[in-house]
């Protein structure tokens, strides 16, 4: 299995890492099979999966839940929990404890927590100190929709610019081994890829940064919606809904089951 150094020297390699999102041990199977290097069970869940209108719902029971799934489905990979909204920006001996849970109850490999600010960069350096990897993550922040009111691309001005640089620098100071840049442009995460020397893994943040994340529902065409950021590789809701159409009309019309599907 890959471990924190095997991404940093991929990154001084020039050796691009493939990482995708997984909440079941279905998908984190094939996933592990197709040689996906990193897993992130994202609190994209959330909307993408369990019905929420967004990421502010989703509890840590829920998290947990799905993270083990995927562990399990992918006992070869590594996998990186992202902790949902409050669960670590009310104290740190909670965040701690919840991001603890990851590790040995799920066996994870590491958290990922948004945010650049000075007390997320604080977070972050206790729990590096405490031994648990932890992946940062910068630009367009989720769990701040409510705050922002909408999801918008970051770093579009020179002062923006300049604020993602510096708490790219800040985050790697603090021991985060690996960093997502979400919907930012690509010359801003190409500044930031080459400012610090632990990867870079964009979402919507262009070709230059070390590696590449997306949803993998995305990915497969199952949602309602494909943000112009991901690129949708097949189209699994006309498949699906084909085949659950041609088993209720077969049970409606009497043709399921035959012979070959009874005992």
């Amino acid at each position: 299995m890959l471990n924190v150094n095997s991404f940093r020297k991929m990154k001084k390699n020039g050796e691009k890492i493939v990482m995708m999102t997984a909440y079941d041990a279905v998908t984190s199977t094939i996933a592990e099979q197709s040689g996906v290097e990193m897993l992130l069970v994202g609190d994209s869940m959330a909307n993408s999966i369990l019905g929420y209108k967004n990421t502010i719902a989703l509890s840590l029971d829920e998290s947990v839940f799905h993270t083990s799934a995927v562990r399990r489905g992918a006992p070869n990979t590594f996998v990186v929990a992202d902790m949902p909204f409050m669960t670590y920006q009310n104290t740190e001996s909670e965040a701690l404890k919840n991001a603890a849970r990851y590790l040995q109850v799920c066996d994870a490999n590491a958290v990922k927590i948004e945010g650049g600010d000075a007390n997320t960069v604080a977070l972050i350096s206790r729990m590096t100190s405490c031994g648990i990897p932890v992946v940062g993550h910068i630009g367009l922040q989720p769990q701040k929709l409510l705050t922002s009111g909408t999801y918008k691309v970051a770093g579009r001005t020179e002062e923006d610019a300049a604020r993602l640089v510096a708490e790219a620098k800040a985050i790697e100071e603090a021991g985060a081994f690996a960093l997502v840049l979400e919907c930012m442009p690509e010359a801003v995460a190409k500044i930031i890829t080459e400012s610090i020397d632990i990867p870079t893994i964009g979402i919507g943040a262009g070709i230059y940064c070390d590696g590449q994340v997306q949803v993998i529902t995305d990915v497969l065409g199952m949602g309602s919606f494909i943000p112009k950021h991901a690129k949708q590789y097949a189209n699994l809701n006309q498949i699906i809904a084909q085949a659950v159409g041609s088993y209720v009309d077969e049970v409606k019309n009497k043709k399921f089951p035959t012979i070959d599907n009874s005992f």
